[in-house]
């Protein structure tokens, strides 16, 4: 009994260990890091690899992107340190060569609880099996509309049918889907209704993320751009909005259930990064697919952790970094809706 007491302390006394060591300078414990496998897509959004990149921009060679040894390595520690989940994110992460492989062996981390995958969709409906074979259960999709020629418009493919078909796909698996809309002014949002009825007729959540002004050829402008408050006013068109508690930390979405006047229930969420900053509750690092470890999306200091790797570094070093990065994460972003400071690449930082 003596034993089991001292056993019990002192795995309270290793937990309490781990955690404090992902504590930030503000008192926010970072337990989730979001990982860019590559800057590498089938699609070239506006938002993300705009008509000024996409001919020009120069893609990472396989040996500039960290090897799935090095990721592995990598999130071993961080799950060591007290993280228990990781977002896969890009560019779009399925393109990868030996992606599957990778997820499988993720799956296998003793305290790793949660993978989470982001993607375009383009290759799920090929894909959808492996993924819920190797333990994923949570997808985030990018669609921007629901009308095939805007589809083509926004991101230069002609597949929107091939993405609805991989949504559909993950469904049907049973996989837990968001879809992620960013709101564009003059572009989408004559479709925010739509997509607040999809909200209502399918098991999907419908999230509508505020346009962020990332990168140095950014189409971001105040004309585009449309604040989560207007959209909330749209979306209460179709029904009556009510808070959801208890969601607040699974990300930063403010989560709403929608019911409509025919009695019809679904669930909508906004990510408002510029208009209401979620800083304050950010539980989350970034590794891009440069091997930068990055404390917050909209903020441009990075460090090389790459480098580091390749360099020799032990895994108390390599600890000793990740533990700096998260003292130096700021109290917040600096973006407003007249300003913009992040020139970070979006498709190498990760969505």
């Amino acid at each position: 009994m003596k034993n089991d007491y001292y056993h019990t302390m002192n795995e309270k006394h290793e937990k309490s260990s781990k955690t404090d060591s992902l504590v930030d300078s503000f008192a926010r414990t970072i337990s989730y890091l979001r990982l860019s496998l590559t800057d590498r897509c089938n699609l070239r959004c506006v938002y993300c690899m705009p008509a000024g990149q996409s001919g020009g921009l120069k893609m990472l060679e396989q040996r500039e992107l960290l090897s799935y040894e090095e990721l592995l390595r990598i999130i071993g520690l961080v799950v060591e340190m007290g993280m228990n989940k990781i977002r896969l994110t890009g560019g779009e992460p399925l393109v990868r060569k030996g992606v599957m492989g990778f997820i499988a062996s993720l799956s296998r981390i003793d305290g790793l609880d949660e993978i989470r995958l982001t993607t375009n969709g383009v290759l799920l409906h090929e894909k959808a099996e492996g993924l819920y074979a190797a333990g994923i259960r949570k997808l985030n999709i990018s669609l921007d509309t629901m009308r095939p020629e805007r589809f083509q418009e926004i991101t230069g493919a002609d597949l929107y049918a091939q993405v609805w078909r991989g949504i559909e796909t993950a469904r049907e698996l049973g996989f837990d889907v968001k879809l992620n809309v960013v709101a564009m002014k003059g572009v989408n949002d004559d479709e925010f209704v739509d997509f607040a009825r999809l909200a209502l007729e399918s098991p999907y959540q419908v999230r509508f993320i505020e346009f962020m002004p990332v990168g140095a050829d950014s189409t971001w402008k105040t004309t585009t751009y449309i604040t989560s408050s207007e959209l909330q006013k749209i979306v209460e068109s179709v029904g009556t909005l009510e808070a959801l508690p208890g969601q607040r930390m699974d990300g930063p979405a403010r989560v709403y259930s929608l019911v409509s006047n025919d009695g019809l229930q679904g669930t909508i969420g906004f990510i408002s990064p510029i208009s209401h900053h979620f800083c304050e509750t950010c539980n989350r690092l970034r590794l891009t697919s440069a091997g930068r470890l990055r404390a917050c999306l909209l903020h441009d200091n990075e460090v090389n952790l790459k480098e580091m790797l390749r360099g020799g570094a032990t895994n108390d070093e390599i600890r000793g970094l990740i533990r700096q990065t998260i003292l130096d994460k700021p109290k917040g972003h600096t973006l407003t809706e007249a300003q913009t400071n992040c020139s970070g690449q979006m498709s190498r930082i990760g969505g």
